[in-house]
């Protein structure tokens, strides 16, 4: 990956967001309008492979901005930031930090402009 497919990248990503936070209001919209409840809330303490404040704070937003997810707080462990996130339709925390996980590289390799590896 280089610069040159940075604009490419950021705007795959912009996409991929869009498609997710549909997915999440589908999901709200049809435990609100259905009888039961689908939801399984539960936190998650989930390390990042943020490596500036903007790139957790970026994170931390996108997270809070999907329905169904909120970022509870952020705390720095050695070199490693960690995220608090509370979600409402994840298997338990191994699946809400695998959900935050997918997420963070899709979001790391659209702003880096030489990718999640550099």
């Amino acid at each position: 990956m280089t610069w040159v497919t940075w604009p490419m990248r950021l705007a795959a990503f912009g996409f991929w967001y869009i498609g997710a936070v549909v997915v999440a209001n589908v999901a709200i919209l049809h435990d609100n309008l259905t009888p039961g409840q689908d939801s399984i809330p539960g936190i998650a303490r989930v390390p990042t492979r943020c490596r500036t404040d903007a790139e957790v704070t970026l994170l931390a937003a996108l997270i809070t901005l999907t329905p169904g997810t909120l970022t509870l707080g952020v705390r720095t462990v050695g070199e490693t930031r960690v995220l608090y996130v509370h979600g409402m339709y994840s298997d338990g925390p191994d699946g809400l930090r695998g959900e935050v996980d997918d997420m963070e590289g899709r979001m790391l390799r659209a702003i880096r402009r030489t990718g999640v590896g550099e």
